[in-house]
């Protein structure tokens, strides 16, 4: 069975040393979501400008449909600048009054919302108002059933307790990192253990899945669900760190999928493990995957 995904937010050109590389996490999401295995679009807005037009022909390439990418004739298309520290970790400096912060509700995006099984936001692309309220009416859209997934993504100075409870509540799916989670503890007086943490988080905000990804001490799953609630605690395998750009990204792809397909959460944890594994050994957020993992995601028997 074919999945429909949507990535809402923003999408930029990443500044490395080596060059120019597509990013943004909604972008990052749906190509590592459609090498997997779904159906898999982008709703954006880029610059009508040279980095705009890369933009379109990309997703071409990468077989992601353009007629949600919204074209400003105004604003550039963003970019951020990276630096890598010696582990490999991306450190980012995000442009401003960019193309992705007017986001507009369009028809073409409130029906793809509709229709969806997974719609993936986080709080970088909601930092100004007129995007803000595009992504969560779009969100707020979504199918009861879908899959409402806050990949928070917390960058610099773009956002606010009123932001994060906003979408927190919006959503029924959370992703965080080891870096994010002290930031909602304080923001929230959440005490205690990281897991008492991802409990008061889960409960206070009607919580499906909580996902916290620790970097090469591997991943924690939490569901919540009518007969209980469940663990998974994945450790991760070394790697040769080339750098960690949207190796995130992947990781709530995979999971999203998984959790689609209603697998063993300890089967996703392990797969989603291995896919952002793989992505931080290769330059780039957006590296071609191999086929391997969609076939496993294919093959694999929904619960």
């Amino acid at each position: 069975m074919d999945f429909n995904v949507v990535g809402v937010g923003e999408v930029l050109w990443d500044l490395l040393l080596t060059g120019p590389q597509l990013g943004g996490a909604p972008a990052n999401f749906a190509y590592h979501a459609h090498a997997l295995g779904a159906q898999a679009q982008v709703i954006t807005r880029v610059g009508n400008d040279d980095y705009g037009r890369e933009v379109i022909r990309r997703f071409h390439e990468m077989g992601l449909r353009d007629t949600t990418v919204q074209v400003d004739e105004t604003a550039p298309t963003g970019t951020a600048k990276v630096a890598l520290s010696g582990d490999g970790l991306a450190h980012f400096t995000i442009q401003e009054n960019v193309a992705w912060d007017y986001l507009a509700v369009t028809q073409e995006a409130l029906a793809l919302a509709r229709a969806t099984d997974a719609i993936c936001f986080g709080s970088l692309a909601q930092r100004c108002e007129p995007s803000r309220n595009t992504i969560q009416r779009l969100v707020a859209a979504a199918p009861a059933d879908a899959l409402r997934v806050l990949d928070i993504n917390l960058r610099q100075q773009f956002y606010s307790r009123g932001l994060i409870e906003q979408s927190l509540q919006l959503a029924n799916v959370l992703k965080l990192n080891d870096d994010e989670l002290p930031t909602l503890a304080n923001m929230f007086d959440l005490t205690g253990l990281p897991e008492h943490q991802i409990e008061r988080l889960a409960h206070t905000f009607s919580l499906r899945v909580v996902a916290l990804t620790r970097g090469a001490n591997g991943s924690l799953l939490y569901q919540a669900s009518e007969g209980g609630r469940r663990w998974s605690d994945c450790p991760s395998r070394p790697v040769k760190v080339v750098d960690t750009v949207g190796a995130g990204d992947s990781f709530t792809a995979a999971l999203v999928l998984g959790l689609l397909r209603k697998m063993d959460l300890d089967e996703i944890n392990t797969l989603a493990n291995e896919v952002a594994r793989y992505v931080c050994s290769h330059a780039g957020a957006t590296p071609s995957l191999p086929v391997e993992f969609a076939r496993r995601f294919a093959l694999t028997a929904p619960r």
